[in-house]
């Protein structure tokens, strides 16, 4: 049976490496989701979970924009995600990202910035979707 193979990769570490059996991930344009056998594509991540199906239950792993790149194979299917940054819920301090939440919020309504939105939108995933 044709299987994902699946990398997550930051510029500071591999995060996560393993088979799956569904992808799905959230692109600039929408939702994605990537089975064995998928055609060729690369696409642009929001920052949002990507969520690893695996036979044995779901894997999460957190990332902040990036790309998303499938390569079909004989055997398998590769499937990379080169994130800007990327971790795993259970590595997430929940508190300092609610705090970062708070901090940034107020922020915000003090600044119209496109740098501190990102960073928001970053620090509300970490907070909602963290479990460490």
């Amino acid at each position: 049976m044709a299987t994902l193979e699946v990398h997550v990769v930051s510029p500071e570490r591999e995060v996560y490496s393993g088979e799956a059996d569904m992808v799905v991930a959230k692109g600039t344009d929408g939702d994605v989701g990537i089975l064995p056998s998928h055609a060729p594509m690369l696409i642009s991540l929001a920052v949002a979970p990507v969520r690893i199906i695996q036979p044995e239950g779901e894997r999460t792993v957190l990332v902040d924009g990036g790309f998303l790149h499938v390569t079909p194979g004989e055997e398998s299917t590769r499937v990379e995600v080169l994130a800007e940054r990327a971790d795993l819920p259970e590595e997430v301090d929940v508190a300092a990202a609610k705090a970062r939440v708070e901090e940034l919020r107020r922020r915000a309504d003090l600044e119209e910035e496109a740098e501190l939105k990102a960073e928001l939108a970053r620090a509300l995933m970490l907070a909602e979707h963290g479990t460490g």
